[in-house]
């Protein structure tokens, strides 16, 4: 139970902090803010990351549970999933699709020149030559 209330607390100074820094910067979100100075804390041993471990592991495991405000608009519109249930599953999956395809497509035409097509074909051939794979 100390640990918890430990993890705890380190976790709210960071956020405060992080409010803080949000209030005088205000480049990034606070709880940005907060997970690097939380990150930080850990690095520099401020606080006993040995102490925090077990806890944030726990919070790691229940994370889903922990994000209510998802899962109640899951449940509140629950007859609407079940009413288009099919339709969102080939929408979600499609768009997907769509956006690697046009992502894979994009990324070869402007980003893999020729020149670094062949240094990378050359690169390859010569790790296959050294481990002995074709």
């Amino acid at each position: 139970m100390n640990n918890v209330l430990y993890t705890i607390f380190v976790i709210s100074i960071s956020l405060l902090l992080g409010k803080l820094a949000n209030y005088l910067l205000a480049a990034l979100p606070a709880s940005l803010y907060g997970m690097i100075i939380y990150a930080l804390f850990l690095q520099l041993n401020w606080f006993s990351a040995q102490k925090v471990t077990k806890t944030n592991q726990w919070f790691i495991k229940h994370m889903g549970v922990c994000l209510v405000p998802a899962g109640m608009g899951i449940i509140n519109h629950f007859d609407l999933i079940q009413q288009h249930g099919l339709a969102l599953v080939i929408i979600i999956f499609s768009s997907t699709f769509i956006l690697l395809t046009i992502i894979g497509y994009l990324s070869e035409r402007f980003l893999i020149t020729p020149d670094n097509h062949k240094t990378i074909t050359n690169n390859i051939a010569q790790n296959n030559t050294k481990t002995g794979s074709k």
